[in-house]
This record gives C-alpha cells, structure tokens and sequence, in this order.
C-alpha cells in the first residue's frame, strides 16, 4: 500500500525547505505520496496542495488576524485525517501554526516530525512541554540545539541547515571592480512576508537616502518573494521620494542580486544566515512596536542576541546567547529609528576596511557551517518513522 506524508507549511522559507524535502523523499521512495498545506515550491516539487497557506504568513498583530484561517485550517485538516490517515505528518518551521497540527496528528495515532526545531532557547520555554507531548521526533537545523532538546526530554537530531541544500552550487563572484573602486551596490532586504515588508520597508528606504546623499551614484537592489513583491512595489510607488533612488526590484532574484551587493540591510531571520553564505556584510534590523517590546517582548525574549549569525557564532564560541557582546554583524531589534541604523551604514561605508572585516568573520562562520545533505537526512528519518510506526493509511477516499 503507498505510503503518505502530510506536510504543513506557513511561509515561504518553509515552502523552500519542504520541497527540498519533498524532492529527497521521492528519490528515496518513487511511489510515496506527499500532501498537505503549503505553498507552490512544494507543488512544484510533486506535493499535492490542499490549500495555499504562504502567501498570507504574517508575524505580530497581523498574525493573530490569521488565527481564523488556521482554526478552519485545523478544523479542515482533522476530517481529511479521520477519512485519510497519514502514515506522518511533518510541520516545517513556524510552530505557532505547527504546534496545532502536531497535536492534531498526534491524538490521531500519527507520528510526528517537527522539521526545524522551534526556538525555545531564545523565548517561550514554557512551551517546550507541548513539544514533549505532541512531537515524536525534532529535525534540529542550528548545531547546538540537539543537546538543548535534549537535555529537556526531548528526541531531537541535529541534520544541517537546508539551505545549504538550496545555494547554488558554486557561489561565485560577480565579475567587475567592487566598492571602493565603483559605487556602492546596497541590497534592502524586507524579508518574506507580506508584514515584515509593511514593517520594515519603508524604513529601509529612509536609510537609502542618508546612504544616496552621502554616495550620490550608490545603486540599490530589492529582491522580494511572491508575498512582499506587491509591497515592496506599492511603496515605491507611493513614496514621493524614491524614484530618486530608482530602487531595482526582483521577484524571486535573492541568489542573482545579493552576490552583487557590498552591503545589505536585512530583516532578522534565516536571510541573515543566506546572506552570509554569499559573504556580503549586513546590518540587521526588525522592527517592532515600542510598546509592545516594553511591555511584552523584553520579558518573553531573555536573549539579547536575535541575527542568526550571531546565535551560531556565539555557540561555536561560548554558548552564550543572552549578551550582545562579539557580535559578528550588527543588529537593532527593536528598530524604531532608522536614522541610527543608516548612520551605521555610512560609517562602514566610509571605513571599507570594516567591510572587509565584517566579511572575514562571516567567512570563518559559514565555512564552519556548509555541509549539505539536511534534506537526505530529514527524508531518512521520515521513512525510518514510518517504518518503526508499522502503521498504514486506509486509503485515500474518493
């Protein structure tokens, strides 16, 4: 009888890890079929997509606005599962969604992989007992995670991080003279959500006309996803400004532009670590609300280092994540002045040699850190599950 695999997925970076993954199940097992919600990578990839559930991803008030669909999403996917027993279920990343179909698959007898552990090491421990409860096996993608999940009851390997399955094969330099021998080439990165872009954008453009003003011939690229594109575009447009900056935007063009750039201003998040692999320098920023932040944030959030690259250069050294000492790149969250953050930009603007620095480090960091194959291994310990369960679906209902 074919084996099943559910898979849920709430934004576009889990959409690009679980077709990674989905590519890798195929190859293992041919006549495996794959399901679930995502997004079109995964369909791309041979899923079947039950419903789009990435082009909405939103973080903060606008993702307890999302709460609705989730709820008609669990209620949804609890029938499908009472007529279609999976044989496993796996949630990419986002566990605020997640966490409720792991305990929806779970009370049905599915087993149960949470593929890119949740990060209780940085806030919200209280949660590691629904982990303990409702998953059976954590795909762990940050190498000290394993001992930290470990060490709280609960079964967690550590497999890599996918997007050293998703780089090009060969990350080459761009051919041509670079800053200081040309003008600058600064990329704004605003993140793949359609939120973090409203957030975080026009900020971002603020700090674009300090670094213009100071580098009048500085060229600036935008890479968006099929969620921020129409954000990133319809600011533009409505920014009385920015047609002086004649901003280059790409959809889905993060491999092709990034490379290009001599220093980036992102958002916080798995595109910190992706930008590193090119090693280009970056500032890193994510606005929050002020008032949220002093009320709630500082006290569900112990630790004072938030960049990816900070986290894994920090555990590589010390373990210690909860002070902002030796940062590798520098970071504002919460980012409420975006004067502060392009001041900082023309600083290593004017100083190449911080550049060059900055760009040393993340070398020494991502060469410690590129070994492919977190998918192949992901796909392994999927069908290992299933196969230890011995459990099998009823079929597939018309």
């Amino acid at each position: 009888m074919t084996r099943r695999i559910f898979i849920t997925v709430a934004e576009v970076s889990g959409d690009k890890h679980a077709a990674q993954l989905i590519r890798e199940l195929r190859e293992l097992d041919p006549h495996i079929m794959i399901e679930g919600l995502g997004g079109p990578e995964m369909e791309e990839a041979g899923a079947v997509i039950h419903r789009n559930t990435v082009l909405k991803a939103a973080m903060g008030w606008r993702g307890l606005l999302r709460a609705i669909e989730v709820y008609k999403l669990l209620k949804w996917t609890g029938a499908y599962f009472d007529a279609n027993r999976p044989d496993l279920w796996i949630g990419v990343d986002s566990p605020s969604m997640n966490f409720h179909f792991a305990r929806l698959a779970h009370d049905r007898g599915v087993p149960t992989l949470q593929y890119v552990a949740p990060q209780l090491w940085a806030w919200a421990l209280w949660r590691m007992k629904k982990l303990r409860r409702w998953v059976d096996q954590v795909a762990c993608i940050l190498p000290f995670e394993e001992k930290f999940f470990g060490d709280h009851g609960v079964h967690a390997s550590f497999v890599g991080h996918p997007l050293f399955d998703e780089l090009p094969p060969r990350l080459v330099k761009p051919p041509g003279e670079r800053f200081p021998n040309r003008p600058p080439v600064i990329g704004l990165l605003a993140g793949s959500r359609k939120s973090e872009a409203q957030a975080n954008f026009p900020g971002m453009l603020s700090c674009a006309r300090q670094i213009r003003h100071a580098f009048p011939a500085a060229v600036f690229l935008a890479p968006t996803t099929p969620a921020t594109h129409p954000i990133v575009t319809g600011l533009l447009a409505d920014d009385r400004c920015a047609a002086a900056l004649d901003v280059e935007v790409g959809l889905n063009r993060f491999d092709e532009m990034v490379p290009r750039c001599d220093l980036c201003l992102t958002v916080s998040g798995t595109a910190t670590l992706h930008v590193a692999s090119f090693n280009v320098p970056m500032i890193v920023v994510y606005r929050v609300s002020k008032t949220a932040w002093n009320l709630a944030g500082r006290w569900l959030v112990p630790t004072r280092t938030i960049a990816l690259v900070n986290v894994l250069a920090k555990d590589a050294r010390t373990g210690d994540v909860r002070s902002r000492d030796g940062h590798i790149v520098p970071e504002f969250m919460p980012w409420s002045d975006a004067g502060e953050a392009g001041d900082l930009a023309l600083e290593m603007l004017e100083n190449p040699e911080k550049l060059a620095a900055q760009r040393e480090k993340l070398h020494g960091l991502i060469a410690s850190l590129d070994q492919p194959g977190a998918s192949r291994k992901v796909a392994a310990m999927a069908l290992e599950m299933i196969r230890r369960s011995g459990s099998r679906s009823p079929g597939i209902v018309p």
